[in-house]
C-alpha cells in the first residue's frame, strides 16, 4: 500500500508532535516551515506540560523520558500577590509531583525537532495559500498532497481553506521583558522556583522562572492595544516597589504581545484533504491549555491516520474521526480559558484571580 503524502504546515509544538508520532508509526511526513532555520527567532518563555495531555503526547512520541530530563518539577511553585505585595496564595508541589512540570518552550521544540528524521522539515518554505490538497508557496510554486494539516498558529494561512473565522482582540495585552537572576537575586527570590503573579484591578505583573538563570516578566493590562511602554509602566505607579522593580530593573527590550482569540466553539464542515490543529483551529488565551492541547491533537491525529491506514488508505475517515473529538473538547477548554481571562483581568483584582484558582482546585 502506498503511504499518503502528508504535509504539516508549521513547525510549532503541535505540528512537530504530529510529525514525530507519524514517524513512530512508520509513516512519511513533510513539515513546511516559513522560518529559515530552527534558531531564527526566540521561542518565548516556559510551559507547564500536563499529565493527560502534553505528557500523553510526549509518551506517544517516545520522548517522555527525554522530556523529564529537561523539565523542572520545582517550577510548579506558584505565588499570588496583590498590588501592595501582600502574598495571598502560595502553592508548592509535593515531593515527586510531576503533574505539571515546567520546560522552556525552546527546549521542548528542540527535543521534537531533533527526534525527526533528517530532511523532514523544509525550512524557509512559507505557505501562502491552500486550496483543497494544493499548497502554494511564497515563490509562486505549488505542490499536491493527500492531506494538508494547518499547524501554523494564530494567523494560519491554511485556515481560510476551511473557515472564514479570524482572530479578534481579547482586550488584554501583555508587555514582555526579562532579566538575569545573577544581576538581581533579590527580585528572583520574589519569583521563587516557579512563577509569581501580582494582580490589581484590570492589570497584573507576572513573572516566571526559565532555565539558564533567566526570569521572564510581563506587564499585563486590559485596555487598548499598542500603548507606549512608558504609558504601560506608569499604570503600575503606586504598586509595591518590589513588584514594580521586576519591570523597572529588567535588562531586555520590551515587546508588546496583544492577546487574540478565535470564537469559542470554532469549527468547520469537514473538507477532504485538509484539517487544522492547535492555535490554527482554536486560538484561546494563554492559561496553560494551548500548547498541551496542540500536542495532544497532533498525537491523536497521527494515531487516527495510522489506525485507518492499516485497513486501507482512508485518510478522510481518520480526519473526520479526529475532528469529531477535537471540536467539542476545544470548545470546552476555550470557554474555560476565556472565562479565566475575564476573571484574572477584572476590576476585582486579586479577588478575581483567587476565585478562579478555587474553582480550578474544585
Amino acid at each position: 500500500m502506498t503511504s499518503p503524502r502528508i504535509a504539516v504546515v508549521g513547525a510549532g509544538l503541535g505540528g512537530l508532535t504530529l510529525a514525530r508520532v507519524l514517524q513512530v508509526h512508520g509513516l512519511p511526513v513533510t513539515v513546511l516551515e516559513r522560518e529559515p532555520s530552527p534558531d531564527s527567532r526566540a521561542q518565548g518563555g516556559t510551559l507547564d506540560m500536563h499529565v493527560g495531555s502534553g505528557q500523553t503526547a510526549l509518551a506517544k512520541a517516545g520522548l517522555l523520558e527525554e522530556f523529564r530530563a529537561l523539565a523542572r518539577p520545582e517550577g510548579q511553585e506558584r505565588r499570588t500577590l496583590d498590588e501592595h505585595g501582600t502574598l495571598h496564595h502560595h502553592e508548592q508541589p509535593a515531593d515527586g509531583d510531576e503533574s505539571m512540570p515546567e520546560i522552556d518552550r525552546g527546549q521542548l521544540r528542540g527535543l521534537l525537532i531533533d527526534s525527526l528524521a533528517d530532511g523532514t522539515i523544509r525550512w524557509g518554505h512559507g505557505v501562502e495559500e491552500v486550496a483543497g490538497r494544493s499548497v502554494r508557496f511564497g515563490d509562486g510554486s505549488g505542490e499536491e498532497f493527500d492531506l494538508v494539516v494547518g499547524a501554523d498558529g494564530a494567523w494560519s494561512r491554511v485556515r481560510p481553506s476551511v473557515s472564514e473565522a479570524r482572530p479578534a482582540y481579547t482586550g488584554v495585552t501583555f508587555v514582555e521583558t526579562g532579566f538575569e537572576e545573577a544581576r538581581h537575586p533579590e527580585l528572583a527570590s520574589l519569583v521563587g522556583n516557579g512563577s509569581m503573579s501580582a494582580y490589581g484591578p484590570d492589570k497584573a505583573v507576572l513573572a516566571q522562572r526559565n532555565s539558564n538563570g533567566r526570569i521572564r516578566v510581563y506587564a499585563a493590562y486590559r485596555g487598548p492595544r499598542d500603548r507606549p511602554v512608558p504609558e504601560v509602566l506608569a499604570m503600575f505607579d503606586g504598586w509595591a516597589e518590589s513588584v514594580r522593580a521586576l519591570l523597572l530593573e529588567a535588562d531586555e527590550p520590551f515587546e508588546t504581545r496583544s492577546l487574540f482569540t478565535l470564537p469559542v466553539g470554532h469549527s468547520w464542515t469537514h473538507a477532504p484533504g485538509v484539517t487544522l490543529l492547535g492555535d490554527a483551529a482554536h486560538l484561546m488565551p494563554p492559561l496553560g491549555v494551548g500548547a498541551n492541547l496542540a500536542m495532544l491533537e497532533g498525537a491523536e491525529l497521527a494515531d487516527a491516520l495510522a489506525a485507518a491506514l492499516t485497513t486501507g488508505p482512508d485518510v478522510d475517515a481518520a480526519v473526520s474521526a479526529y475532528e469529531s473529538v477535537m471540536f467539542p473538547r476545544a470548545a470546552r477548554l476555550a470557554r474555560f480559558a476565556n472565562d479565566g481571562l475575564e476573571a484574572l483581568f477584572s476590576p476585582k483584582g486579586v479577588k478575581g484571580a483567587l476565585r478562579l484558582f478555587e474553582e480550578l482546585h474544585r
